[in-house]
């Protein structure tokens, strides 16, 4: 590949990753300084004899029929959760909590707000095709960061700064894992 084509390369997914990028990369920061934003709950629903199924499938579609009845939205992807709580997905929107207490189902909404959303969506807690673009986000960023270093290796007056550079993040990195 010629040096112009990878320069294109790296210049146009650095452009277009940017943004997005730029999003993950604060809603880390702010989760790693505390800052997670705020889930708000509302009034908890409880339904009575109503018992989940064990069968994670089967539990699922229990779950959507009981929204549909009690005119709930069950507009959700999947379920996350375990025993006898378990959370619809995504998390970055509207979500519910759902609690089997003994043959009782209680049914908690909850609201994130936009650090919340922003958060969740950085962990893999949003939609499916967010998902998939934060895949292809992280593909991108592998192709701009090699790219970016062959380059600077490629230059003859950049090639001992990137080889610097480069070991100092390599050390910086073992050393701070290892601590």
């Amino acid at each position: 590949m010629s040096r112009k084509t990878l320069v294109a390369l790296h210049l146009y997914l650095a452009a277009f990753f940017a943004p997005i990028l730029l999003i993950m990369a604060i809603s880390g920061g702010l989760y790693l300084l505390g800052i997670k934003g705020n889930v708000t709950s509302g009034d908890p629903v409880q339904l009575n004899n109503i018992q989940l199924a064990n069968d994670e499938h089967l539990r699922e579609q229990q779950i959507r029929d009981v929204f549909m009845q009690v005119g709930l939205d069950a507009d959700f992807e999947y379920l996350k959760g375990a025993g006898t709580r378990w959370q619809t997905r995504p998390t970055s929107r509207d979500h519910f909590i759902i609690e089997q207490q003994g043959n009782d189902l209680l049914i908690t909404p909850r609201s994130p707000d936009l650090i919340a959303s922003i958060v969740e969506l950085h962990k893999g807690h949003g939609p499916g095709l967010f998902r998939i673009l934060q895949q292809l986000l992280a593909l991108g960023l592998v192709i701009v960061l090699l790219t970016g270093l062959w380059l600077g290796l490629k230059m003859a007056s950049m090639k001992n700064q990137t080889l610097s550079f480069t070991a100092a993040g390599i050390l910086l990195f073992v050393l701070f894992a290892a601590i």
